[in-house]
């Protein structure tokens, strides 16, 4: 094994015990605004505990989300025992649109978040907005598979988290013309692709029991 394999071995290991107790720290601002955290160590233990919060028979859908996807746990849903409202296999705006208010009633909605604060706070940027609505909104259930690479120190350094690292990365995923799309900086634009319309900031969930965050000791999603 050479140097700089073991280096970055022991580098990964310092990073990952950090994240380790880091997160309970998380977990314990989640459960002060009402909102329940779980830790898990890796993707599979991440797929295992979100399957854990839906019964079978529940009806669910997403917004844009890589992290749900890069654990695995839109494959799983499609293919168990749920009704799936899928927005990904639409064919018309049309009835994209008719499913995502299907969403917006469903029993579970799964997303991740863009960021948040070391005490709980949860920092969402949107562009078409059905995925920050959801968020506030409408799903009895929400599930968010939140990689510890989105923590931020406190409130500020979540938003420009967002708005200068998720926003201007996410915005290489589709055909948008966006100063960030082609400079990889916010330019707090009013471009009519923007993807930064509307901003959510969940500082407390009123109804307990509805939001769940996953914090997964591995980078996910942007």
């Amino acid at each position: 094994m050479s140097l700089i394999h073991r280096t970055k071995m022991f580098m990964d290991n310092n990073i990952s015990t950090r994240n380790r107790m880091l997160a309970q720290k998380v977990i314990k601002g989640l459960e002060s605004r009402n909102m329940t955290g779980y830790y898990a160590e890796t993707k599979e233990d991440a797929l295992k505990q979100a399957l854990e919060l839906i019964p079978k028979g529940s009806s669910i859908g997403w917004g844009g989300s890589v992290s749900i996807a890069e654990i695995g746990l839109k494959d799983a849903v499609c293919n168990g025992d749920y009704t799936v409202y899928n927005r990904d296999t639409c064919a018309t705006p049309e009835e994209k649109r008719e499913t995502e208010l299907k969403i917006f009633g469903s029993d579970y909605f799964l997303c991740s978040s863009n960021a948040i604060t070391e005490d709980g706070i949860l920092v969402n940027i949107d562009g078409n907005s059905n995925r920050v609505a959801a968020i506030a909104y409408g799903p009895l259930h929400v599930v968010m598979i939140v990689g510890m690479n989105k923590v931020a120190a406190d409130f500020d350094n979540a938003l420009s988290r967002a708005r200068n690292i998720a926003a201007p990365i996410n915005a290489q995923r589709f055909p948008l013309d966006t100063p960030c799309k082609k400079t990889g900086a916010c330019a707090n634009c009013k471009s009519r692709d923007s993807i930064c319309c509307e901003f959510l900031v969940t500082r407390y969930s009123r109804h307990a029991g509805r939001i769940h965050v996953i914090l997964v000791n591995e980078e996910l999603g942007y």
